[in-house]
């Protein structure tokens, strides 16, 4: 087991080096962030005093190797707009990415498996035609549309709930809703399909031949065995959750690091950019790290390979 982490861990410090390479190389293709921090009509000595006080005169090669080193040490610079720490402005923004993705993925993995359960309990009848039905549709439909249509129906018609922001729970039902329709709608499909594929092995009609009660087999031999492929879909819609949501935050206006890193984009900040992409890739990979970890522990056959 020890040996199979170490090997994780290891291509997840390769990937890790790569991101870094590539979030420095994208970043520079979004041009000169200098014409948006002067004012209009800037001298170019201003604007190369800018240059040389910003580090962006250096030569490409002697960027990166300054980048590189201090990003290894969690130095990513000060924000070009903000005027502070890079990172620091990340990781205040982290908690409500955090607690926006990990709220819509339990959500949206308890009521795609509890639905995938009915539709595969209930084959070829009228719960599995709008089981599948509705998942379909949940994954079909487009995020920025869902999420105006609720604002829409509850905020504007009603008046429930409010159009965005922060300030208590009501505030995350209509972004938890539409992140969360999205996972519910993958688990569903999935979890339909593996329970189908183990209800017809040969040691579940073993298991009910000896006569073991109903529970256990769906605990012990059905359900677990089921869980495989669905515990590593969840792992990518989690990590996909913490990156994607940009169009949920920006339309119910959550501040978490996707809105941040699109404004971040808008100014050319380049320190800001850097920083977001790096700390949810980080994220993202420990997320894959635990799935295989958690994969190994259902399967130890995986440790083997």
């Amino acid at each position: 087991m020890a040996k199979y982490i170490l090997s994780r861990l290891l291509e997840v410090l390769a990937a890790v080096f790569g991101l870094v390479t590539i979030i420095f190389l994208v970043s520079r293709l979004l041009g000169d962030p200098v014409s948006l921090l002067l004012p209009q009509g800037a001298s170019a000595a201003d604007m190369q005093a800018l240059r040389e006080q910003l580090g962006l005169q250096r030569p490409l090669l002697e960027q990166y190797l300054r980048f590189l080193g201090h990003a290894l040490s969690g130095d990513f610079g000060q924000s070009f707009f903000y005027q502070h720490s890079a990172l620091a402005i990340v990781l205040e923004r982290m908690p409500a990415t955090l607690t926006l993705a990990a709220l819509s993925a339990l959500v949206g993995i308890l009521a795609g498996c509890l639905a995938g359960l009915v539709a595969a309990l209930y084959r070829n009848s009228v719960w599995e035609f709008m089981v599948l039905t509705l998942a379909m549709l949940g994954q079909a439909t487009p995020a920025f549309w869902l999420a105006i249509m609720l604002i829409l129906v509850f905020c504007v018609d009603l008046g429930w709930l409010p159009t965005g922001g922060t300030g208590g729970a009501l505030h995350l039902v209509l972004p938890t809703a539409v992140m969360s329709i999205f996972v519910a709608a993958n688990i569903t499909r999935l979890f339909r399909s593996s329970l189908l594929d183990v209800m017809s092995e040969d040691y579940i009609r073993t298991a009910h031949a000896k006569g073991l009660p109903a529970r256990t087999i769906m605990t012990w031999h059905l359900a677990r065995n089921a869980m495989l492929p669905v515990v590593t879909m969840s792992g990518l819609l989690v990590g996909e959750m913490l990156g994607g949501s940009v169009v949920v935050e920006t339309i119910f206006s959550w501040p978490g690091v996707g809105r941040l890193i699109v404004e971040a984009v808008a100014n050319r900040d380049f320190p800001v950019i850097q920083a977001g992409v790096m700390v949810v890739s980080c994220l993202f990979l420990l997320v894959s790290l635990g799935v295989d970890v958690l994969y190994s522990l259902l399967d130890p056959r995986v440790r083997q390979t």
